[in-house]
């Protein structure tokens, strides 16, 4: 545990934490306090060393004030080709006059809900879980009636920087009824220069044989700290599918984890993370099966350059009654400098005797037969480098079903690799 915990860094957010949701908050507190910030030998954070990088960058552990977002900013701010509904959060506040009206849905802020926290992402399982729920003062609570397909996708448009306080605790609550659909993208837009925290938690409940997406891209400033825990119940028929883009930032930490409690119930979970400079991500990951006949599909992939680092821990836990289950894990890297690092652990544990379970993960560099043969055939070397990683990250970005969204992120990406060669 932490010495560095209590006292002198949260103290303030969390004394000043909204008057609601009361018991949940309580609960969560005292399981902060007792537990602390991950100290750097945790087995969970010992390759990402996020309490130290906290009392390095900021000054400020107070909650961020609301920034300022115009209609103008919003309009610049959504990617080319986008036909959707828009939902506009500043520091983690939902704008609800500045967002589009979806009809049929239930949307409000999250301290005006009946969402129910904590019942999906349990603050035991993460100090910084824990400490959201104990301190958030915005969010938003989506809920989707049964039987109801929405036909545009939602885009979740965060606009984050430090303004009088480096503290962000998004807090969303989604809930999708049975038989329906939904798209989410997560998109969150740095303003200004300052180093800041992002604390934030998603608690996805999907009914009986709904079909959810969560598309989420983290392309921030290099002085974005972010811990995220985004957690999901997935019922009988139904089918979540995660797929997250990391290209910049400071220090970040996914924690994803579905929970497949249904019989044919299907959880995919796929991830590119293209980094640079000194950037880090860490992906965690958990899959948890608990019921006969479900599918998990689990396939990241990451590009380092210069210093960058990254680390992959991935999670698959198969319970005794869960007969019939089928679930596949890989992990692929390439490294493109001497500097970067990369720490990877699939793991596996099954207490079932008939399922299919397969995992792995691979960390080299670029294929220089494929590159010779490229450059054989009249392709310069830059471009040549830049198809191949192209085409690595290419079978991650097939798994957006989104076509605008994927359009953009490819863009991104391409643009990425050209400045790199």
């Amino acid at each position: 545990m932490s010495t560095l915990v209590k006292e002198d860094l949260f103290e303030n957010l969390l004394e000043s934490a909204p008057a609601n949701f009361t018991e949940a908050r309580q609960t969560a507190k005292n399981l902060y306090l007792k537990s602390g910030l991950p100290a750097p030998k945790e087995e969970e954070y010992k390759f990402t060393g996020i309490t130290k990088k906290l009392e390095k960058s900021l000054d400020n552990f107070n909650q961020a004030n609301q920034l300022s977002v115009e209609e103008n900013l919003i309009k610049e701010s959504v990617f080319q080709g986008f036909e959707g509904n828009v939902l506009v959060f500043s520091n983690g506040k939902f704008l609800q006059e500045m967002s589009s009206t979806i009809e049929g849905l239930e949307v409000s802020d999250i301290l005006s809900s009946s969402a129910e926290i904590g019942s999906i992402a349990k603050a035991e399982k993460d100090a910084f879980a824990a400490l959201n729920q104990a301190s958030f003062s915005g969010g938003i609570s989506i809920k989707v009636p049964k039987k109801t397909k929405v036909e545009k996708p939602i885009l979740l448009l965060s606009f984050n920087g430090a303004n009088d306080g480096q503290v962000i605790t998004p807090r969303f609550w989604i809930e999708v009824g049975d038989f329906s659909e939904v798209t989410f993208l997560d998109q969150s837009i740095t303003m200004g220069e300052e180093a800041y925290f992002v604390n934030k938690v998603v608690e996805i409940k999907g009914g009986l044989n709904s079909h959810i997406n969560y598309y989420r891209l983290q392309n921030e400033s290099n002085q974005a700290i972010e811990v995220s825990n985004i957690e999901t119940d997935i019922q009988s028929d139904a089918r979540f599918t995660s797929v997250n883009i990391s290209l910049s930032g400071d220090m970040v930490r996914n924690n994803l984890s579905l929970n497949l409690l249904g019989s044919n119930s299907e959880g995919n979970m796929y991830g590119i993370y293209l980094l640079n400079g000194k950037t880090h991500v860490d992906n965690h990951t958990n899959v948890d099966h608990t019921i006969p006949h479900a599918e998990s599909n689990e396939m990241y992939k990451g590009i380092f350059d210069a210093q960058s680092r990254g680390v992959f821990n991935g999670k698959i836990f198969v319970r005794q009654d869960a007969q019939k289950t089928n679930a596949f894990q890989q992990n692929n890297n390439v490294l493109l400098s001497e500097d970067a690092i990369v720490n990877t652990k699939p793991q596996l544990e099954i207490w079932a005797d008939d399922v299919k379970c397969s995992h792995g993960c691979t960390v080299g560099q670029l294929d220089e037969e494929a590159l010779f043969y490229l450059q054989a055939r009249g392709i310069g070397k830059v471009q040549a480098k830049g198809l191949l990683l192209y085409a690595f990250a290419g079978e991650v970005m097939e798994k957006i079903e989104e076509e605008s969204f994927k359009n953009h992120v490819v863009g991104l990406i391409q643009d990425r690799l050209g400045s790199k060669f």
